[in-house]
């Protein structure tokens, strides 16, 4: 009865993270359409302007000032939704890793137990054994906290470098547009 008991718990607990997983993977998707529809209604927004500023238009110098201008707003906006494209995806990565390092927290928690029961009920003998199952998950829990810390580092040198390339690239379209005018 309490390895079906058990059975049925990891069941749930699967069925638990399968669920949680599908709802990080669809309010990630929500905010990507969430995005392009935003994107589709500015660039919209922004060609019928472009149109009407350019009929109003009584020199081609004019003309080439709106243009120039045009191509710097929709350079800043592209930054800016690459931008908003790697916060939906760090955002969604990071979720999914927090869920991922739970449960692998709760599947070692439940190694132990089972380990320390097997030990109880071990033959006479069987204590090296079990001590090298223990040494192994111990060595296996250590490696993946190292990766995990690694991975923490490496998306925080990551984020770091997306914004200071973000803002450098901001930065140099301001000063084009400024040029351009």
């Amino acid at each position: 009865m309490n390895t079906n008991e058990q059975l049925n718990k990891l069941s749930v607990n699967a069925l638990d993270i399968a669920f949680r997983m599908a709802q990080i993977s669809l309010e990630s998707a929500e905010k990507f359409a969430k995005l392009s529809l935003e994107l589709s209604k500015q660039s919209l927004e922004d060609n019928v302007n472009l149109v009407r500023e350019l009929g109003d238009v009584k020199e081609p110098q004019q003309a080439v000032s709106s243009l120039n201008q045009l191509a710097a707003r929709n350079l800043e906006q592209a930054v800016a939704n690459s931008r908003n494209v790697y916060d939906i995806v760090s955002q969604t990565q990071a979720e999914l890793g927090k869920l991922a390092e739970e449960n692998f927290s709760e599947l070692n928690k439940n190694v132990i137990t089972n380990l320390e029961t097997l030990t109880k009920n071990a033959p006479a003998g069987s204590e090296t054994l079990v001590n090298s199952l223990k040494s192994g998950l111990a060595a296996s829990t250590a490696a993946l906290q190292t990766l995990t810390k690694a991975g923490q580092q490496v998306a925080e040198f990551a984020d770091s470098s997306v914004k200071a390339a973000t803002s450098a690239t901001a930065d140099a379209v301001k000063s084009a547009a400024k040029r351009a005018s």
